[in-house]
């Protein structure tokens, strides 16, 4: 049985937590968290050690796999501890607030000879999943274009807000879901060497000086192009969506879109990560962990690392995303097409 620690003890780390409990041959035994009664708490629940910080989990010798899911700027920091210790890790998306930094985070594990995964999560959804099986049997022909929204109202926690801690907005939070999922049918043989960006501070003024929605087309050296939209802006719950289209057809997924809706008069408690009502017409998505790749993603990197084999997704795949999002970054200042560096 695969040892598991938790740096975090916030929304994303209850999401891997609760992942966690689909896997077989893994079991989360340690968590921390930056605020001590926080932690307490986390490990009450999930019936875990509870430690005092990254540096006593990574000692812990029960503990083989490391798993960040921290803010975007302690992840440099953790991968250097959890390197010093030579435990595996896994780091939630992005993986860096930028691509000079996501590349220290790569040199680090590299240098320290441990396995590492990057856990974007959108690429095991299993509506993504079987949009990729139906793409890769030609059932399109040959893949075109993609377009992908993802959007919410905005963040749930004060640090994503801070554009100039986190290091970007909406589409850094977001768009890097979406780049990696058009990396993921387009082929990662097939570079992103092109990009033109827009952004801006539509409705939040008042939380923050990052974008609040932006929109990014991506050139492929193949010739293909990708439409990244990325929103804080969007009332009403989640948006998750793509549409592929091929020279044969198109498909398109919407993993948003649950079996279950209704007009509520009373509020029935929670029904969908970020909604913004609790009456009137709601659109609840049951098992939000399985349903957005949470927990096919966890088996899969436990799967490779038990096998000692790379992960479909590294902390190369998180590089290329970072770099790719500093490129569209710079579209947004000079308004122009800008290479892929």
């Amino acid at each position: 049985m695969i040892g598991v620690g938790l740096l975090g003890s916030g929304f994303i780390a209850e999401t891997y937590a609760d992942s966690l409990l689909d896997v077989r041959n893994a079991e989360l035994v340690a968590c921390c968290s930056r605020n001590p009664e926080r932690a307490r708490a986390f490990a009450e629940k999930w019936q875990v050690t509870a430690h005092a910080d990254a540096e006593a989990l990574c000692a812990d010798p029960k503990v083989q796999l490391v798993v960040i899911a921290l803010p975007n700027e302690v992840h440099l920091e953790a991968v250097e501890i959890a390197a010093r210790h030579r435990k595996a890790v896994i780091c939630t998306k992005p993986l860096a607030r930028t691509g000079e930094e996501a590349q220290r985070m790569l040199d680090i594990v590299q240098r320290a000879g441990v396995w590492h995964g990057y856990a974007e999560s959108a690429v095991f959804s299993p509506n993504i999943a079987k949009a990729y099986e139906m793409v890769k049997a030609g059932g399109i022909g040959d893949l075109l274009t993609m377009r992908a929204r993802e959007a919410h109202s905005g963040p749930h926690a004060p640090h994503f807000w801070d554009a100039e801690t986190a290091g970007g907005g909406a589409l850094l939070d977001m768009g890097c879901h979406t780049v990696e999922s058009a990396r993921h049918f387009f082929g990662k043989d097939n570079p992103v060497t092109e990009v033109m960006a827009w952004g801006a501070t539509m409705v939040h003024r008042d939380k923050t000086t990052g974008e609040d929605a932006s929109i990014a087309l991506l050139k492929f050296a193949g010739g293909q192009l990708a439409t990244i939209e990325s929103s804080w802006i969007e009332k009403g719950g989640m948006q998750l969506r793509h549409e592929l289209v091929g020279s044969e057809g198109r498909i398109v997924t919407d993993t948003s879109v649950g079996p279950v809706w209704g007009f509520v008069g009373k509020p029935v408690g929670y029904t969908v990560e970020k909604a913004d009502a609790e009456t009137g017409w709601v659109y609840p998505v049951p098992e939000e962990t399985r349903a957005y790749g949470f927990s096919q993603q966890m088996r899969h990197f436990t799967d490779c690392f038990a096998a000692g084999t790379a992960p479909s997704e590294t902390f190369e795949d998180g590089v290329i995303v970072n770099r790719i999002i500093d490129a569209c970054y710079r579209s947004m200042r000079t308004r122009r097409w800008e290479e892929v560096t």
